[in-house]
């Protein structure tokens, strides 16, 4: 074996410079791929499904909407979400499956009314959600569950029928109430600040004048959520993420 002289010493030195040197530039440039948002903002529609006096199939007489949604990701497990929606609720008495007093006196009864939604929840994924670069074991399709708190404004049209007029008899009314919303979906990471989310909610009202008539079996109930309205909305909504969090600070992870 020969002897080792300076100059391979130097040209091994310098090889694992030039190594080490490769690795940190790749490490860098790797790095700027490496980041979470503090925000994300989009738009969905809505499918939204009555259940109530004049409903009781899990899908009957689907309406649409459309919705818009703000989140702050707190990390990528939880979020919180508010979210805007308009959408409809219709519903008629030939839909019902019972027989109220009232409204077999009269002769029929038919209801069309438009919902605003404004709601808090609280998102929680089943796993790390993300591009994976961002955060290690993220995944881009994540599940997670939801709750919250909510205002529904509701105004309502309605038509009582009378078998002696040919003219149903109109009126509308509008009220405000709190709501529930409990829900579930899937997110979905498209690209590195695109996202789809798609969840069904359902929402409990604390009212039971959402189709316009409040207990028709001449019952007065007692309980904030008992012989009340509620209705569930499905949605599909694309959301873009913003405001990147600084990679090397600390306090800002």
């Amino acid at each position: 074996m020969g002897k080792i002289g300076f100059c391979d010493i130097k040209n091994f030195a310098l090889r694992v410079w030039l190594i080490t040197m490769t690795a940190a530039v790749v490490q860098v440039v790797m790095a700027q791929d490496d980041v979470e948002y503090r925000y994300d903002i989009g738009a969905g529609v809505v499918a939204t499904t009555y259940y109530g006096d004049f409903n009781s199939r899990l899908m009957g007489n689907i309406q649409p909407g459309g919705a818009a949604m703000f989140r702050k990701i707190i990390n990528p497990r939880s979020a919180v979400r508010l979210s805007g929606m308009v959408t409809k609720v219709k519903g008629s008495y030939d839909k019902a499956l019972t027989d109220y007093p009232d409204i077999d006196e009269a002769g029929g009864y038919e209801f069309n009314s438009t919902i605003g939604d404004l709601s808090a929840m609280y998102e929680y994924n089943f796993w790390a959600f993300g591009t994976g670069h961002d955060y290690r074991g993220a995944q881009r399709i994540a599940p997670f569950i939801s709750l919250g708190v909510g205002l529904t404004y509701v105004s309502s049209s309605t038509e009582m029928y009378d078998y002696t007029n040919p003219q149903p008899q109109s009126s509308t009314k509008s009220l405000v109430s709190a709501n529930v919303p409990i829900g579930f979906g899937v997110k979905f990471r498209v690209k590195d600040r695109l996202n789809v989310t798609v969840d069904w909610q359902m929402h409990f009202s604390l009212t039971d004048q959402l189709d316009g008539v409040k207990d028709p079996y001449r019952v007065k109930s007692n309980g904030i959520f008992k012989n009340t309205d509620c209705y569930s909305t499905l949605m599909v909504a694309l959301t873009y993420c913003f405001s990147a969090k600084c990679p090397t600070c600390m306090k800002d992870r």
